[in-house]
C-alpha cells in the first residue's frame, strides 16, 4: 500500500508526463484502435454512422432533447478507478479524477457546469440527428482525462493497470461513458477580392485549461452546454448555432462569457453580434457545415466537426480587432487553407485529433 506522500508523487509524475507529452501519447493511443475507425487518416476515431459522405448543412441537423435520460455506464467513480487515484491525508483515495485535479493541480478555468450529454447520433441518414440529455463538465474529466492518465501511467510502467479504459471499451459508444460533445469549428475567412481562404488555430495553454493543454485546435471550440446553470437556459441555448455564436464571440472577438443569463435568458435576436452573424448565414455570406463527429483516442473527448466560412467583409465587420490571446491560450496568425499548410499542421505540429480531422476533411470536401 503506497503512503500518502508516495501516492501523490506518483500521481504528479504521471500527470506531468501527460501534460508534457500529450500529443505523442495521443498518437500512441490511436494505434490501439482499428484503422477503420480512424477519421481521414488522423488519430480521431468514429463509427461509420458519425461520418457523412458529404458535408451536411449544420442547420439541418435535428436536435432531440431527453431531460429524463438516465445513465448506467462507467462514471470513473467505480472502486477500481478510484484505486488509481492518489491518497488524501486521511488515507482514503480521492473520489474522482476531477476532485483530484481541483485539489492538486487546478487550471485557471475549472468549473463543473451543466452540459448536453450525447445519447445517440446518426449523421449518415436522410435526417441527420443528435439526441442529448443532461450532463456535467466533470463527467468527461472523470472518465476521459482519467483514462488518459491511466494510459500514460502504463506507458511509464507497462505493468500498470488500466481498469477504467478497459471498462469503457469502445469510446464512441455513449452508453459506455457519459459523453459531452464539443462543437469544434474550422473558421475560414474567404477574401472576396482574391478568393483566397485563411483559417485560424488556437494554442491551448496548459496553465489555463483542464483539457488538451499544449495542443493546437481550430477556433472556436467549446463544450455544447447552456450559457449558465439557470434552468431557463437549458432550452433557450439548446442550439448548435447559438453555441457556435457564443464561442465565436468569446474566442475571436474577446467577448465575456457572462451573458447575464443567470438572471434572464439570452435574447439572441437582440444581440447585435448574433443578429449580424445569423443575417450573414441567411444571405449566403456565411456558410456552415458539419463534416462528422469523432472521439479523441487518448482523452475520449468527443467533437462535432463543423466548418464556418465567412466572406471577408462579414469577417472583418465581426472581428475588426484581431485577437492574439484569450482566456484559454493564444491565437496564431491566419494560415492559408491549402493542402500544403494542412499537411504541415497535421503531420508536424501538436494538433488535436479533432482539429487534424477537420482540416483534412475541409480540404477533401473543398470547403472554403
Amino acid at each position: 500500500m503506497p503512503t500518502f506522500e508516495a501516492s501523490r508523487q506518483d500521481w504528479f509524475a504521471v500527470r506531468r508526463h501527460l501534460v508534457e507529452h500529450r500529443y505523442r501519447l495521443g498518437l500512441d493511443a490511436a494505434d490501439e484502435f482499428p484503422g477503420a475507425r480512424h477519421v481521414a487518416g488522423t488519430p480521431l476515431l468514429a463509427p461509420e454512422s458519425w461520418l457523412p459522405t458529404t458535408p451536411i448543412p449544420m442547420m439541418s441537423i435535428a436536435l432531440e432533447f431527453d431531460p429524463d435520460a438516465t445513465f448506467t455506464g462507467v462514471t470513473g467513480r467505480e472502486p477500481a478507478a478510484r484505486q488509481q487515484l492518489p491518497l488524501r491525508p486521511d488515507g482514503t483515495h480521492y473520489g474522482s479524477y476531477a476532485e483530484t485535479i481541483a485539489d492538486l493541480a487546478p487550471p485557471a478555468i475549472f468549473e463543473d457546469r451543466p452540459t448536453y450529454r450525447l445519447l445517440t447520433a446518426d449523421l449518415t441518414g436522410s435526417k441527420p440527428f443528435l439526441r442529448l440529455g443532461r450532463g456535467s463538465y466533470f463527467d468527461s474529466i472523470n472518465t476521459g482525462e482519467a483514462s488518459a492518465h491511466e494510459f500514460t501511467a502504463q506507458r511509464l510502467n507497462p505493468n500498470a493497470p488500466t481498469p477504467l479504459r478497459a471498462s469503457i471499451g469502445a469510446p464512441w459508444n455513449p452508453a459506455n461513458r457519459p459523453t459531452n460533445i464539443a462543437i469544434s469549428t474550422l473558421t475560414i475567412r474567404r477574401d472576396v477580392d482574391s478568393s483566397e481562404s485563411t483559417f485560424y488555430l488556437h494554442w491551448r495553454d496548459p496553465v489555463k485549461v483542464g483539457h488538451a493543454g499544449g495542443l493546437y485546435q481550430v477556433v472556436p471550440s467549446g463544450i455544447f452546454q447552456p450559457s449558465a446553470a439557470a434552468p431557463w437556459n437549458e432550452r433557450n441555448d439548446f442550439s448548435l448555432w447559438h453555441n457556435l455564436t457564443r464561442e465565436l464571440a468569446e474566442e475571436l472577438a474577446g467577448a465575456s462569457e457572462d451573458y447575464g443569463s443567470r438572471t434572464a435568458p439570452i435574447t439572441y435576436g437582440d444581440w447585435p453580434f448574433a443578429r449580424h452573424l445569423t443575417g450573414a448565414l441567411e444571405a449566403g455570406d456565411a456558410r456552415a457545415w458539419c463534416v462528422g463527429l469523432g472521439v479523441d483516442p487518448l482523452t475520449f473527448a468527443t467533437d462535432l466537426l463543423t466548418v464556418l466560412s465567412l466572406n471577408s467583409t462579414v469577417f472583418d465587420q465581426l472581428f475588426p480587432d484581431a485577437l492574439t490571446t484569450n482566456t484559454e491560450g493564444h491565437l496564431i496568425a491566419p494560415q492559408p487553407l491549402t493542402s500544403e499548410t494542412v499537411d504541415t499542421f497535421t503531420h508536424h505540429e501538436p494538433l488535436q485529433a479533432a482539429g487534424a480531422a477537420l482540416l483534412r476533411l475541409a480540404v477533401h470536401h473543398n470547403l472554403d
